[in-house]
């Protein structure tokens, strides 16, 4: 979850410093949630939540930060661009805002017996979500104004009690906090975010010929025949490379990678899947599964399948079971078929 709300800020063009304010002795938790996203700063929290929002607000004034402040929840993983910049236009009007949804339900009061007593007008009331946008200036002077000895259940509502504006946008029901444990199941089915799912496809074709190297999926194979290519022709890697551009719609590998250019003469592939990854990752998608099948009547696949879905995998950074790795010939048909050359067809798929 964490990483989740984290990549939300990471991959929006304007946010420039990332705050997690983390529990004593929950360092370690964060930094391997938060791996390869750079520029993360990590910040003790303290015993109430106002006390760990404070520290980063510390933080930022230590810093001479003048820009807007975004407080937000990670157990409210799901947030989307479009919320962020709702509240980065309210800004532009107001000394704060926050996402709210309006309460749908019938509210009433009751009792100590447990008996309704009166009916509540809920025309005017909100259920109020994160992230909660303020100018820095702002909310630093709310939190250092805040004396009242109650614990503030979140700043907007310090700053109205500092005398600023909190204007309200509109939620988002994916912005539910996770709370109780069927929450998640609940959750991760129902969210938007996680219906965000994109495929590409990738194919590629080698000739064999004597004297050259034999590798398929970044790993060298003994064989009296190699591929022939511009780099080491690793058809393999080069379909799901492929795959990976075309799921996130960043064109393909003669794009990243032209023949035409001699640096990537005899190039690794792995160095193409791993920038691939790479690029998907900045544009906010995560890679949850590769599935390539290689066609050919020799080497044979089956005896470096393991050895490959790790190579994968470990190219990648994702976990082997999320790689396949499958094998078929053309019963002697085509040009693989009379072991002409190597084909190679994938699919990625990406969720952002």
């Amino acid at each position: 979850m964490l990483r989740h709300s984290v990549e939300a800020f990471w991959a929006h063009p304007a946010f420039g410093t990332i705050i997690v304010v983390v529990a004593p002795g929950q360092n370690a938790l964060a930094a391997a949630a938060l791996e390869g996203l750079d520029g993360v700063i990590v910040v003790a929290g303290g015993p109430e939540r106002r006390d760990s929002v404070n520290n980063a607000i510390q933080y930022l004034d230590i810093n001479n930060f003048t820009g807007s402040t975004f407080i937000h929840d990670a157990a409210r993983p799901f947030l989307s661009s479009t919320i962020i910049d709702r509240l980065l236009g309210a800004l532009t009007s107001s000394d704060g805002a926050v996402p709210a949804l309006p309460v749908v339900d019938s509210l009433s009061r009751g009792n100590a017996e447990g008996a309704l007593t009166e009916t509540v007008d809920r025309a005017q009331l909100f259920r109020i979500q994160t992230p909660q946008a303020f100018r820095h200036d702002v909310i630093s002077k709310a939190h250092k104004a805040w004396n009242t000895g109650q614990i503030p259940t979140d700043d907007a509502r310090m700053a109205m009690a500092a005398g600023f504006k909190v204007a309200i946008i509109e939620g988002d029901e994916s912005l539910t906090k996770f709370t109780f444990a069927d929450d998640f199941a609940r959750q991760m089915v129902h969210s938007e975010a996680m219906h965000d799912v994109r495929t590409g496809m990738g194919y590629d074709v080698h000739r064999l010929a004597k004297g050259e190297e034999l590798w398929l999926c970044g790993l060298r194979i003994a064989h009296e025949f190699g591929l022939e290519g511009h780099s080491d022709a690793d058809v393999a890697l080069h379909a799901l490379t492929d795959a990976v551009l075309g799921a996130a719609a960043l064109g393909d590998i003669g794009d990243h990678f032209p023949p035409s250019d001699v640096q990537w003469k005899g190039a690794s592939s792995d160095r193409f899947l791993a920038h691939a990854v790479k690029l998907a990752s900045d544009a906010g998608f995560c890679v949850t599964h590769l599935d390539v099948t290689i066609i050919c009547e020799a080497p044979k696949i089956g005896p470096h399948k393991k050895a490959m879905q790790a190579r994968v995998a470990e190219i990648a950074a994702i976990e082997p079971d999320r790689v396949s790795i499958k094998a078929t010939t053309t019963e002697k048909l085509g040009f693989t078929g009379r072991s002409e050359g190597i084909a190679a067809q994938a699919i990625a798929t990406l969720v952002k």
